[in-house]
């Protein structure tokens, strides 16, 4: 009776095992096309964003200026936040 309780336990731990490994199979082969399309996307992107820097390069170089500007003074305002927090705490 244990022989046969520990036999059935094994089988049902191999078959949990197997189902695990298909279905990690599957998730890894979603996961590769997922990745595929995105790096497509990507690419797109990218490429439409060097053609409109060559057709636009002032409107480009002033839409950079404004990005970077606005994350230096984001930057800027959670570094003075963290400072007054510092300060009290």
């Amino acid at each position: 009776m244990i022989n046969e309780t520990l036999d059935n336990t094994r089988r049902m731990a191999a078959d949990a095992l197997d189902r695990a490994n298909s279905t990690i199979k599957e998730l890894r082969s979603g996961m590769s096309d997922r990745a595929a399309t995105a790096q497509r996307y990507v690419g797109d992107y990218a490429g439409y964003g060097t053609r409109y820097v060559a057709d636009n390069p002032l409107k480009a170089a002033l839409i950079a200026a404004a990005v970077g500007a606005a994350v230096a003074g984001v930057v800027l305002a959670m570094r003075h936040r963290r400072e007054q927090q510092d300060r009290y705490f």
